[in-house]
């Protein structure tokens, strides 16, 4: 089983791709050897660093591919948004294998390491383990497990959601942490006590049991909208272990304060979704309206992004080298 994470400050340095690390209180700097280009390597420096992290919500290859491009930390692989794509609700009606083959698109389009929302493990502690060893051979850098019971419903849907007993939640970390095969995977604890209505002080036992049991992160998750009760429970963690917060209610909270108490990361959860919604619903209203695409080519993508992103280049220049010059492109197959 993996050592626990614990949140150092490092400080990279650009000669040579190397880094090194500061100890608290030290000032002595240990060399690390070049950066890792590996994920879960990768998500592990995130979230030990002393720097914020950044982490931005993707469910397809497509947005994935566009938050590589923008240059976030990490990717958010979130259950939410990728049951929004299906078109279904985010209670566990998708299979845990239709949300694996879209992580594995996301794994596939971008070298940016993936944090994938794991929902409860979709079962018990075998059903857990068994997500982590795909997870592991897939190269996702890492998983979120939350404390509910099986199936889940999202937690901005409805009140006081029935949360796991402690002792069985610690048991499926262990599970996790058992299971994977990548030294570096982290498992990642997320804790619904808040958002569930059981108050500040179940949130702060089941967040140190869970670091007990193993976790390589905590994710304290809150729906109040002023934040205060995430920076408190900030404070009094203390760093014990890296710690995630997403601010998709208590947004108007200033980025500094999270990085002043200590948080380690900021998911922006499900904001490619919402934006895709918006943008999808403005372009389809004004052509069904003005029975014309011209008013909203000024405000969508040009094709020419879209191969772009794609890589279509690539395939041009790769059927000069592999396919005979007397055979047009696409005509291989006829």
């Amino acid at each position: 089983m993996s050592t626990v994470l614990c949140r150092r400050p490092f400080e990279r340095h650009a000669e040579n791709g190397e880094t090194s690390m500061t100890v608290k209180g030290s000032g002595a700097q240990v060399p690390r050897g070049p950066a890792s280009s590996q994920p879960a390597d990768q998500l592990r420096e995130l979230l030990t660093s002393d720097s914020l992290g950044f982490l931005m919500e993707a469910h397809s290859g497509l947005s994935a591919k566009i938050v590589q491009d923008e240059g976030f930390d990490a990717i958010w692989a979130s259950g939410l948004s990728i049951a929004t794509a299906f078109g279904v609700r985010d209670s566990n009606e998708l299979s845990w294998t239709q949300v694996l083959d879209v992580v594995g698109s996301i794994t596939e389009a971008v070298s940016t390491p993936v944090l994938m929302d794991g929902d409860t493990g979709f079962g018990n502690f075998n059903n857990a383990r068994r997500l982590v060893t795909s997870l592991c051979r897939m190269g996702v850098a890492g998983v979120c497990i939350e404390d509910k019971v099986f199936p889940k419903l999202n937690s901005f849907v409805g009140e006081r959601h029935p949360l796991a007993e402690i002792d069985e939640f610690c048991g499926k970390i262990k599970a996790c942490k058992d299971a994977q095969t990548v030294p570096a995977f982290s498992v990642v604890a997320r804790v619904e006590a808040l958002v569930a209505g059981h108050g500040f002080g179940e949130a702060m036992r089941r967040a140190e049991a869970y670091r007990e049991a193993g976790a390589d992160a905590v994710f304290i998750h809150s729906k109040e909208t002023d934040g205060k009760e995430i920076l408190r429970f900030a404070q009094e963690w203390a760093e014990r272990c890296p710690l995630i917060v997403t601010p998709t209610t208590y947004h108007t909270v200033p980025t500094n304060a999270f990085e002043e108490h200590g948080v380690s990361a900021v998911i922006w959860a499900n904001h490619m979704m919402r934006a895709s919604i918006a943008a999808m619903r403005s372009a389809c209203r004004e052509i069904r309206q003005t029975r014309t695409v011209t008013g909203v080519e000024h405000s969508i993508a040009p094709l020419s992004e879209v191969f772009e992103l794609l890589g279509y280049r690539e395939l041009e220049e790769a059927s000069r080298r592999y396919l005979p010059q007397s055979v047009p492109l696409g005509e291989e197959a006829l």
